[in-house]
């Protein structure tokens, strides 16, 4: 990919997007991560830091305090506005209002704090006539690597046309804070989460896969040229196919 032409469109589709809409501004979520950190840069870039407002909410009990840090350093990178909302009092409201509700899996709290992060950014958006900047990038879309209504619950995808690789890529291209573009990916959502882990293969090699899927390559292919396993591509490809539903509007019965 030509980053240089690809950062232009993102900046003119930013730009473009907003001005059609008639909005202010944009809000992002900034979680400390690469993709948060390239969305934000993008947005300043195509709408100016004063059009530009960093919420970080962060769950007291759980984030890292260095993922705060990089958070913070962002902003003032930046120089956008920039505010912390701590999360913690909400779920906790949440989880005190439903009855048996300890007892759910962390998958179930995880989503539900995605989908609290999502309410207060929308929040701000509408109190200031702005847009919810997604965080998303490609690989994460494609997968279904993301909450349904939570995450994935924006207004536009500014990066959802960069794989996870190129987002590193185009993060140094821009002089992104090395140490946001070199962390481990991780949502966050329970301790000692990371994405990789959860995925079980790495971007670099589930790009290479993502790929290969998209340009039609045969599984046998795709299993030689790549040196994944049976078992990781079938994941992918389980993944892609169980997590449609996210990638489309919710469905309809055709009444007439």
């Amino acid at each position: 990919m030509d980053l240089e032409k690809a950062q232009n469109r993102i900046i003119d589709f930013i730009r473009d997007k907003t001005d059609r809409a008639g909005v202010s501004g944009a809000v992002v979520g900034i979680s400390g991560g690469i993709d948060s950190a390239l969305t934000a840069t993008l947005s300043v870039k195509a709408l100016g830091k004063d059009r530009v407002l960093g919420i970080h909410m962060p769950e007291s009990s759980l984030t890292l305090a260095s993922d705060s840090e990089d958070a913070r350093t962002l902003a003032d990178w930046l120089g956008i506005e920039y505010r912390t909302i701590d999360i913690s009092g909400i779920i906790s409201a949440f989880m005190a209002a439903v009855p048996g509700s300890e007892s759910s899996d962390r998958l179930t709290k995880g989503n539900l704090k995605a989908r609290t992060r999502m309410s207060l950014l929308y929040f701000h958006a509408n109190q200031l006539n702005r847009m919810v900047m997604g965080t998303g990038n490609k690989t994460e879309i494609l997968l279904g690597y993301y909450t349904k209504y939570g995450d994935g619950g924006v207004d536009l995808e500014p990066i959802g046309g960069l794989y996870k690789t190129e987002v590193w890529e185009l993060s140094r291209r821009l002089g992104i804070p090395e140490p946001l573009i070199t962390k481990k990916p991780s949502a966050g959502l329970w301790a000692g989460q990371t994405d990789e882990a959860e995925l079980g293969i790495s971007y670099v090699k589930v790009d290479e896969v993502l790929r290969m899927i998209e340009d039609g390559l045969e599984p046998e292919k795709i299993l030689n040229r790549t040196g994944v396993s049976a078992e990781q591509l079938s994941s992918v490809v389980q993944r892609i196919e169980r997590n449609e539903h996210k990638r489309k509007a919710p469905p309809v019965p055709e009444l007439r």
